[in-house]
Parts: structure tokens; sequence; C-alpha cells
């Protein structure tokens, strides 16, 4: 009896999360679904057309390239900021800590329209440029690429600064302290010993950047030029400009194919228990 009321008090607790998992994202995740084969055309017209068209394949590569390239750089940027906060004082770090985390109490929305005043042909970025003499003319930093990936490096940094610092600060600096001291250079410790004990933290760091960056929406689309397009830009115009919900359904189920591909290659490498450890 003890066992049985035991029983009926976990399913009592993990019913409301169960039953808001269901309707909240099983029950439209199935509409979405079979709204993607509802075209009048026939069920498999929607993607025949996405996976068919040169535009759209375009569209998916350039969605990639940009979570590859932002996801490369922002672990570059974020490695040696993890690695400084681990050996900075008790005050620094808090500052630091602040500086990184401050970016996640202000929209992105904010952020995005920050970016278009920095980078606006009379923003102070060109005008720094132009009074250095760097060029002799404003350049075209706005609504192009290069604008796309610097906002949401910017955007998603925090994402990769934190998963490494957790690994990182793991690491016993023994450990450091050994490889130097038998006569290992930097490059040689970080080599052998510091970074293949803080992979996970980066392969964690890496997994969340991508996907992150892999539905990003307001920043390629208010940063981003007709060359910028993503697959959300694309899904957003599906329903607004041509209404044709089957379409954008079937782009929708595509990316979430895409981002499931992702997590199903990352968890051969990072296991769900260690990214739990990592952000716990």
């Amino acid at each position: 009896m003890n066992a049985m009321t035991q029983r009926l008090g976990a399913i009592a607790l993990l019913a409301p999360a169960v039953l808001i998992a269901l309707f909240a994202f099983l029950v439209p995740l199935a509409r979405l679904v079979g709204l993607s084969f509802s075209a009048k055309a026939g069920p498999f017209v929607a993607y025949a057309q996405l996976l068919g068209d040169d535009v759209y394949a375009r569209v998916f590569a350039n969605t990639f390239v940009i979570a590859v390239v932002v996801t490369v750089v922002a672990l570059l940027i974020a490695f040696p900021i993890a690695f400084a906060l681990t050996r900075l004082s008790r005050a620094s770090r808090r500052i630091v800590f602040a500086c990184v985390l401050l970016p996640l109490w202000i929209s992105v929305l904010v952020r995005t329209f920050s970016w278009m005043l920095l980078l606006e042909r009379n923003g102070p970025i060109n005008r720094f440029i132009v009074a250095t003499g760097l060029s002799d003319q404003p350049l075209s930093i706005l609504f192009n690429q290069a604008a796309v990936l610097i906002g949401m490096v910017h955007v998603l940094l925090p994402y990769a600064v934190l998963p490494i610092y957790a690994a990182i600060v793991r690491i016993e600096p023994a450990l450091l302290r050994a490889s130097e001291g038998l006569g290992a250079s930097p490059a040689t410790t970080f080599r052998r010993v510091l970074f293949p004990l803080s992979l996970t933290g980066v392969a964690t760091a890496a997994t969340f950047t991508f996907l992150l960056a892999l539905g990003f929406f307001v920043t390629p689309a208010l940063l981003g030029g007709a060359r910028s397009i993503t697959l959300s830009m694309l899904i957003d115009g599906f329903v607004t400009d041509r209404l044709d919900w089957p379409l954008a359904a079937a782009a929708s189920v595509l990316l979430l194919v895409a981002a499931l591909g992702v997590v199903a290659v990352a968890s051969r490498f990072v296991p769900v228990g260690a990214i739990a450890r990592v952000h716990r």
C-alpha cells in the first residue's frame, strides 16, 4: 500500500508537467506536421518545392553557413574570456561576469537596433574609420552578411562563455602547473591538457550556440540584406506575404529536423548528463 501511494503521488506530481508538454508542445507539433502535408496540390508538394528549388536551397545553405560561422567566432571569443574568468580575483570576476550576463537582461530587439545605430553609414564606427584614415569614405557594414554575423555573435556570446567557464573551473589547477613545471610551453599545455579537459564545455557551447543561431530571426531580419535571408525569415515570408501555410509548415518541419539532427550528433560527444552537470 505504501509503494502504491508513493507511485500515485509521483504520478500526481508529474501529471501537470505531462499535460503542459502534451497540450503546449506535442499537440501543436502534430498540427504543424499535419499542416505541412495539407497542400491542395498533394501532400508532398510543399516539401518537393522547398527541396527542389535552387533559391530555397541557397537559403538553407546560407542559414547553415551563418550558424557555423557564428558558432566558430563565438567559441574563439568565449574560450579566452572563460579562461580569464577562472584566473581573475573575485572582484574582477564579478565585473566581467556582469559584462557577460548583462546582454541577457536586455531585449534582443533593443540590442539589434543598437547595432543598427553603430553600423550605419553615419554611425560612430564609420566616423571612427574615416577619422583615423582607415578609409576615405564610410563602409557598407549594415544590411549585409557581416552585420548579421556581428549582431548574432554579440547576442549569442553568453551562451558560449558560460558552458566553457563551467568546464574550465572544474579543471584542477595543479594539472596545469604540473604541465608547466615539466617544461611544456603554454601552447603545449593548452593543446595537451587544458583543451581536452574542457572539451565537454566547448562541445556544449557549440551545440547551444549553433542551435540558437539556426533558428534566429530578429537579428538577421533587421541587420541583413537581400543576400542574408535565413530560413526563419523565409518562413515568416511564407506566412505574412504569401499566406502559404503548408509551405511555411514544411519549412518549419525541415528546420526542426535539422535541429534534431544536430542534437543527435552532439549527443554522441556530449551526453545529456554531462550537459546537465555543466549547467547545474
